[in-house]
């Protein structure tokens, strides 16, 4: 009888595994909660803020179709779409980002780093200061340009470890290249093609227009599910091959959609805004600081993606004397982070 009771005693002792979970829950949906909060109230900062401050009322009185004197065109044509474009390029580069950094193990491995985004730069460059195409034709140019240096990256990573600092540092080397050809084409171009070009690869929300948004609403409409729907295999494809498969994953055609995926996410987003730099970079680790580790990151990095392009905007335009694209905050924000990481990899003698 003593046995059976010391036995019993020893089981409740044991820690509560559903307390855990219930913790871990209970810390994702306050996170995703208190990040949603910061996207709307971003969201209408971009909307209220500018030379002429507008109260909530009258942008909401705007955002349901009422007519306001001045602020139906000051917020309805202006404010709104490039607010628009902030969020969902930054909930584009962000679950880009992270998906890239969780399948193949590595913080360095985003878009923005690897080089993806530097094939999409230089065709939309391409396409703005030699070929004059419209914004439709030259989103499609820069989806099936990045599209190419991503399988590119791939194909010549294929001989190593293609998960691993190969791919990363081959990525790089290729990114560096179609930099060269984007500066390339920026000194032969005409002059009037040349402030234009400049801008938009910096990363800017100047000059957003409701026509430009089609594409990226269709990426992020149509590719945020395919996402969602793999982010159990994207989690179990994070402990490696091996063990993805022994837990049911259909590897490689689960691989080959989460890059198709992720590149067209990016690329979409660059040809519509230019490359925003590090966004894609500091989602996922920001994101997974907040809702913690061992649960999807889809839904948190596209809120803090989007919080960083918005939060970007709003410092660049009103923060100091002279106003700033998003792009030079965000990169501002994003080289000391890829500094620190690249210290500690290098101080832990491999990848982290």
């Amino acid at each position: 009888m003593s046995v059976l009771t010391q036995t019993v005693g020893a089981t409740l002792d044991l820690p509560d595994i559903g307390t855990g979970r219930r913790r871990r829950a209970r810390r994702r949906l306050v996170g995703i909660s208190a990040l949603s909060v910061l996207v709307i109230g971003l969201g209408f900062g971009m909307l209220m803020l500018g030379q002429t401050i507008y109260p909530v009322a009258d942008v909401v009185a705007v955002l349901f179709g009422h007519d306001v004197p001045g602020a139906s065109f000051t917020v309805g044509t202006l404010r709104i779409p490039r607010a628009v474009t902030g969020v969902l390029a930054g909930v584009a580069f962000g679950i880009a980002g992270s998906t890239f950094q969780t399948m193949l193990r590595n913080p360095l491995a985003s878009p923005d780093v690897i080089g993806i985004t530097s094939g999409a730069s230089a065709a939309a460059v391409l396409s703005l200061v030699v070929l004059h195409l419209s914004s439709g034709l030259t989103t499609l140019f820069a989806l099936v340009v990045g599209i190419a240096t991503a399988a590119a990256i791939y194909l010549a990573a294929r001989g190593g470890e293609a998960t691993g600092g190969r791919l990363i540092l081959i990525g790089i080397g290729i990114g560096a290249m179609l930099d060269s050809v984007v500066a390339f084409l920026i000194q032969r171009a005409a002059e009037w093609d040349v402030p234009a070009a400049m801008r938009w690869l910096t990363g800017s929300l100047n000059g957003s227009r409701m026509e430009d948004l089609p594409p990226l609403v269709g990426a992020v409409v149509v590719l945020v599910p395919v996402v969602l729907v793999l982010s159990r295999s994207l989690s179990a494809l994070e402990l490696g091959d091996a063990s993805a498969t022994a837990l049911g994953v259909r590897v490689d055609r689960t691989r080959v959609l989460l890059i198709v995926s992720a590149v067209a996410l990016a690329c979409v987003a660059t040809a519509t805004t230019g490359p925003i730099a590090f966004v894609a970079f500091l989602a996922g680790p920001i994101a997974q600081r907040i809702v913690g580790a061992g649960s999807s990151l889809v839904i948190p990095s596209a809120l803090v993606g989007a919080c960083l392009v918005l939060a970007a905007d709003l410092l660049g335009q009103f923060a100091f004397d002279t106003r700033f694209p998003v792009g030079v905050i965000t990169g501002i924000l994003g080289a000391p982070y890829l500094l620190f990481l690249l210290f500690r990899m290098n101080r832990l003698g491999g990848s982290s």
